[in-house]
């Protein structure tokens, strides 16, 4: 898709989900449904992915000449790196943006939106032999096509955040267990944080260290005006097989003034949903804190303060909040997108010592933290953990048992504590209750 596309208005955007519930009342599909599925070998998989390279949640240079690098960033790695994997066919909004790749990839069927009848996406959720989709879509645009792909009886994992607001992701989530959704399809929420080796072992040493006492997590940078942006509209993938199965891929590359990632789609620019940078990425930062917390100091309610450093940054790119906990102790969350601070650290304080990662590096202290009794892992392999969650939905699939680190639920808390501290902004740091946490 085409970077200058993502200004449309929601209501300027095809309406997949009333195309396939018109069509399943038509009964022109056969759907396998997910209990029948024997092995993951007959189970293709269809997604759109956005090309970016993550550094501790923040996006890192890519070179706009080569599109092989961007690619094996994350895309191609996530996709070799299971064996049942394979690339089939490109599908974009438009055939332009899809043909960006026939130069690397060769054998690959393309489906647009303007490629006319039998190769638009409501085609492609037609045909039989595809079972699963991975869509990373637009925060606006992306439940739409959620429902569009349950409807039509295919198994879905979707980008974070779940919806850009707790009142949609509750219609999801309600869609997603309704009538409306056919053959058993499922869905699934990616937030790679949560596969991280290096957020995994956090939690586990800090699970060994006795009761949270508190926690700070830190997590600065500043986005700049003028950034170099790809996109990939949708990646179809197929479960290897002796089946000719169809998945798309896409790469539209912005040229920029400087070499920066994200900013530079309209959609993002100038935000239609609450939060701008800060719902778009912090959502991550998010998610690895409750991680971290575990069910015992799980947050139970929150204050905050927000604000807009950065004028190119609206609504707001910095929040500074209190996290209040199930166990009755609190910590503090600090993201700015828009400071002339960097880096990021996650510290969670117990009563035998205290864990923090930093980048990918973990480091475990014994006693007090002025006591010089440390140990120090790093995770130099772990990547952005794109790979390991994609891995764990297609385990999730073979199994036929949904992972819990992947539930709408976990996504939706997630969500919430975004939504809860953009309120508490909104009011000058009044508390907020939190109901979604599990």
């Amino acid at each position: 898709m085409a970077s200058e596309t993502r200004n449309e208005s929601r209501d300027e955007l095809p309406s997949p989900v009333a195309n396939m519930e018109k069509h399943n009342s038509q009964d022109r599909q056969t759907v396998t449904p997910f209990s029948k599925v024997g092995s993951l070998s007959n189970m293709p998989c269809i997604t759109r992915v956005t090309i970016k390279e993550f550094t501790n949640g923040f996006a890192s240079d890519i070179d706009p000449e080569n599109k092989d690098k961007a690619f094996k960033l994350e895309v191609i790695p996530a996709v070799l790196a299971s064996q049942n994997l394979t690339l089939k066919a490109i599908y974009s909004r438009t055939l332009s943006s899809a043909q960006t790749l026939l130069t690397t990839y060769t054998n690959i069927t393309l489906y647009s939106s303007d490629s006319g009848s039998g190769h638009t996406y409501h085609d492609l959720l037609l045909r039989p032999d595809i079972h699963a989709v991975i869509l990373a879509l637009p925060i606006l645009t992306q439940p739409e096509f959620i429902e569009a792909a349950l409807a039509a009886g295919k198994h879905v994992l979707s980008e974070k955040p779940i919806a850009q607001d707790v009142a949609r992701a509750e219609k999801l989530i309600e869609y997603s267990k309704s009538e409306k959704v056919k053959g058993g399809a499922t869905w699934a929420v990616a937030e790679n944080f949560r596969f991280l080796e290096s957020f995994e072992f956090a939690k586990q040493e800090i699970g060994k260290l006795g009761r949270v006492l508190g926690f700070r997590v830190k997590v600065f940078g500043n986005v700049k005006p003028g950034g170099e942006i790809f996109w990939c509209v949708y990646l179809y993938l197929s479960f290897s097989s002796p089946f000719s199965y169809y998945t798309a891929l896409c790469l539209t590359p912005k040229k920029r003034k400087t070499n920066q990632l994200y900013l530079e789609t309209a959609w993002r620019k100038k935000p239609e949903y609450q939060g701008g940078f800060l719902l778009d990425g912090g959502v991550h930062f998010v998610a690895g804190t409750r991680l971290l917390l575990g069910e015992e100091a799980k947050p139970t309610s929150l204050t905050a303060y927000t604000t807009l450093l950065q004028e190119h940054l609206p609504p707001v790119d910095t929040v500074d909040s209190v996290w209040q906990t199930a166990s009755g102790i609190s910590g503090t969350f600090s993201v700015s997108f828009g400071t002339t601070l960097s880096g990021s650290e996650y510290t969670v304080a117990c009563e035998k010592g205290s864990v923090t990662i930093v980048k990918s590096k973990v480091t475990v202290r014994l006693g007090e933290e002025n006591q010089d009794n440390v140990s120090s892992t790093e995770f130099k392999d772990e990547g952005s953990g794109v790979k390991q969650e994609v891995a764990a939905w297609a385990e999730s699939l073979v199994d036929k048992s949904p992972n819990p680190k992947q539930s709408p639920e976990q996504a939706l808390g997630d969500l919430e504590i975004l939504e809860k501290m953009l309120r508490s902004g909104e009011s000058q740091a009044q508390a907020q209750s939190l109901k979604y946490q599990v």
